[in-house]
């Protein structure tokens, strides 16, 4: 629908398999947001809404976006080393790696890396693939750090022709529906969602008139 045209079969099954492996994970920040909201009682409209902005975020739904927009500027398999060094050294984040919750590597990691490979390899942007494996072997071997799911993503979906401004949309279409059942569980047995926090301030401070300040 996005070029007018019928997708290959590579290209179908490394999307259903994207938007599969993206429709839920637990209570990532979304949709933890999605469940505060609707803790509330407010309607499920407002609970989207509240996820979609979490997943606004480049920490989050950007991700693969940042990691499309590293490979561009690394632009050969010849840079890779010197890139990811730089990075480093710099004490830099480097986008599409490590997880919050995965300790030992992104078990939806390893879908998307041979969808990336077959769809590079389909398209003749198998350079892109070799660089984003050259890059996980670098940062596996001096970070000790792991691909998730957003790192192979990136080349999945710019592989097909994809605007790397619809990378989150696209996530979104999926992750509705995990906001979707998340904010459905909440209804279902609802309280609401109501933190508390340990003040870590000054304590025995006196007022000090505004003038005086």
């Amino acid at each position: 629908m996005l070029f007018g045209e019928e997708p290959t079969e590579v290209q179908e099954e490394g999307f259903n398999k994207a938007l599969i492996l993206h429709a839920d994970h637990e209570l990532n920040a979304s949709t933890f947001t999605a469940r505060v909201a609707v803790s509330t009682l407010s309607d499920m409209y407002s609970g989207v809404v509240a996820a979609a902005g979490a997943l606004k975020g480049p920490l989050h739904g950007g991700a693969n976006e940042q990691v499309m927009k590293m490979l561009s500027e690394i632009g050969s398999i010849d840079n890779v080393e010197d890139y990811i060094n730089k990075k480093i050294e710099n004490k830099e984040k480097i986008m599409g790696f490590g997880h919050r919750v995965y300790k030992n590597g992104d078990p939806r990691a390893k879908y998307l890396k041979e969808m990336s490979r077959k769809i590079t390899d389909e398209t003749g942007q198998k350079e892109l693939f070799e660089i984003s494996v050259k890059i996980a072997d670098l940062l596996k071997e001096k970070k000790g750090l792991l691909p998730n799911v957003d790192f192979y993503s990136a080349t999945v979906y710019h592989s097909m022709g994809i605007e790397h401004d619809l990378f989150t949309p696209i996530f979104a279409v999926s992750r509705t529906s995990g906001w979707i059942a998340h904010i459905l569980e909440q209804y279902k047995d609802n309280r609401i969602i109501r933190p508390r926090a340990n003040y870590i301030g000054e304590v025995g401070r006196k007022y000090v008139p505004v003038e005086e300040r």
